[in-house]
């Protein structure tokens, strides 16, 4: 079966080969105290910043997955206030769960076909702006540029990011944001369990002013252990062996980046031709690169679902207001060009 489901989605082809080497190496066995450990976990952060041009000062951590990330956000970087921008499900959800450790957290909702403008947003109380990059339920993003001038015009205010279904598939710039968080079953092309969160020195700063220090991760806690490489408890050894073995094979992300747009300009391009589906997102300034949206009516996409997983390939659902109306493809570096032509070769019918 290939997945174009946006999360848990296709796996690299050489990861099998992976787990059996982490079998015949012992990894699965490792100590995460010991320094077999440390020197993985020190490889795979050095191979994160190489790769995905991740600022040399920024500090990166494992979690068990990017929902932990709002935990960890809320206990130990917000005080009171924080600022949730989103016009999606999961932007909507990380705004509820917030909302539960602090009353002062703001919903900002926007339009999905809206492309947001920074001049016209202010946040007068200092705090955390928490922006969804990549809206994994409706296929529209917040680019790098425009996180980078919402940071410029409130210097004082952290800046939190969730890209997890963009972050190891398009080029992001790190430098906008003080705290950027994703999952491995995404672009990262993983099987799931591995969450990564990346903080600014500005971020690890109001951590150690804050010194929230009541939970096992406790964002003071986690920096004082990955300066030994190690988290505050036993992590996803294998994960975090499987993410080094796949960055080490893995170009460049303004290569990825390349071939991301390409292809997603390819769908949207394929898409905006049939006669019974088409993209749910017009606004080319908003749309998601790596999860592409398709709408229709109801026994249309349900005829689709059916055909396609015929044929092997599995759809993603539509999810939360869009469940009924839409399915979603997943845009990822894993897919292979011949598998898109598959999913091609069904859709083009309708």
């Amino acid at each position: 079966m290939i997945s174009f489901y946006p999360g848990p989605s296709r796996v690299h082809d050489e990861i099998p080969g992976y787990v059996q080497d982490a079998h015949e190496l012992g990894v699965m066995s490792i100590n995460h105290r010991s320094d077999a450990f440390m020197a993985i976990s020190e490889r795979t952060v050095s191979l994160l910043k190489q790769r995905l041009n991740i600022p040399s000062d920024y500090t990166i951590f494992y979690t068990s997955s990017a929902t932990e990330c709002w935990e960890i956000i809320a206990q130990s970087l917000i005080t009171d206030k924080s600022y949730h921008l989103y016009n999606g499900a999961f932007g909507q959800k990380w705004h509820e769960y917030t909302q539960r450790l602090h009353s002062g957290a703001t919903a900002v909702p926007f339009g999905v076909e809206e492309k947001l403008d920074p001049a016209k947003l202010t946040f007068p109380e200092e705090g955390v702006i928490c922006i969804t990059q990549n809206e994994t339920s409706n296929g529209t993003q917040v680019p790098s540029a425009l996180i980078k001038r919402i940071k410029k015009n409130h210097p004082q205010h952290l800046v939190a990011v969730d890209a997890v279904s963009s972050m190891a598939g398009i080029a992001l710039d790190f430098k906008a944001a003080d705290v950027w968080f994703a999952s491995v079953q995404k672009c990262f092309g993983l099987p799931a369990g591995l969450g990564l969160m990346i903080c600014s020195p500005q971020a690890i700063e109001r951590s150690n002013h804050i010194a929230e220090k009541d939970h096992y991760n406790s964002l003071t806690f986690m920096t004082s252990m990955m300066t030994r490489w190690q988290t505050p408890c036993t992590p996803n050894v294998l994960g975090i062996y499987l993410l080094m073995r796949v960055l080490e094979d893995s170009e460049n992300i303004k290569d990825t980046h390349e071939k991301t747009v390409a292809r997603q300009e390819d769908w949207i391009a394929f898409l905006s031709e049939r006669k019974k589906i088409a993209p749910l997102v017009s606004n080319g300034a908003v749309q998601s690169h790596t999860v592409v949206p398709v709408t229709g009516d109801a026994d249309t996409l349900q005829h689709i679902k059916t055909l396609a997983k015929k044929n092997d390939i599995l759809l993603g659902e539509g999810y939360g207001e869009w469940k009924s109306t839409t399915f979603r493809i997943a845009n990822f570096p894993a897919l292979k060009k011949k598998e898109i032509k598959k999913l091609m070769k069904i859709l083009e019918k309708f």
